[in-house]
């Protein structure tokens, strides 16, 4: 089947790329410094493991309504289909739960001075006085708010095509929030979902390792370098880091 018969898996796939190997192994994005690290950088306690697959997941950061919220989301931006579960089956929204009670979420290991230059390049760091935890709660509250202006229901409540849709405007920047850019609050949205659906399973997302089984990711192997110059799919299930196997 050809990569344009999969338009899930050929994204998946491009997206993977833009996420280090080893930063994928160990958590996604930004995990280089939301995992605890062997010698602490800060005093913060590190996130709690993830619950057994077996326990309804209750959120910690969010409210019942952010969290409708960023399941419905998840759901959207990564959805089921025939190529395996999504996003939301993976777990993503559970991982951005814990994400937002690290250090990572709340900026505690960035530089957070001003002035902060919105198109200065991503090399210069963060741009913002907002960190990850208030861009999604502030966010979440404004596109609920928006969504209700325009539809009379929130985000959640919309059908999935309305959902769709509030998501592209989002991303184009083409609705309106005065606490937090849209296309800031949506890129956010999308790059923790993208790491709850690629994480080791360890910090709550990629449950049954769909993530990397969809990609043909071999996971936290000791060591797999002598396939990758065989140009052969490699024939080994992917492993976590606590030795659960697709």
């Amino acid at each position: 089947m050809s990569e344009q018969d999969n338009p899930r898996r050929e994204f998946l796939r491009k997206t993977l790329t833009l996420i280090p190997v080893v930063t994928v192994a160990s958590a996604g994005f930004g995990s280089a410094v939301m995992a605890q690290p062997s010698a602490p950088l800060t005093t913060a306690t590190p996130p709690p493991p993830a619950p057994a697959s077996n326990v309804v997941y209750e959120p910690t950061y969010f409210t019942a309504e952010e969290w409708a919220f960023i399941k419905a989301a998840v759901a959207r931006l990564i959805p089921a289909d025939d190529m395996g579960p999504g996003a939301l089956e993976a777990g993503a929204a559970e991982y951005i739960d814990r994400q937002m009670n690290t250090p990572y979420a709340s900026g505690a290991l960035w530089f957070m001075q001003g002035p902060f230059v919105a198109d200065a390049p991503k090399e210069m760091g963060w741009q913002s006085k907002l960190v990850p935890k208030d861009i999604c709660r502030l966010g979440i509250a404004a596109c609920d708010a928006w969504c209700k202006a325009d539809k009379g229901k929130t985000f959640a409540e919309l059908s999935t095509p309305e959902q769709d849709l509030a998501l592209k405007q989002l991303e184009a920047d083409k609705a309106t929030f005065e606490s937090v850019p849209a296309s800031m609050f949506f890129n956010v949205l999308l790059q923790n979902t993208k790491e709850g659906f690629f994480c080791d399973p360890i910090h709550g997302g990629n449950k049954g390792l769909v993530g990397w089984t969809l990609v043909g990711f071999p996971g936290a192997r000791a060591d797999f370098m002598d396939w990758v110059e065989r140009n052969e799919q490699y024939p080994f299930p992917a492993v976590s880091i606590r030795g659960e196997r697709a």
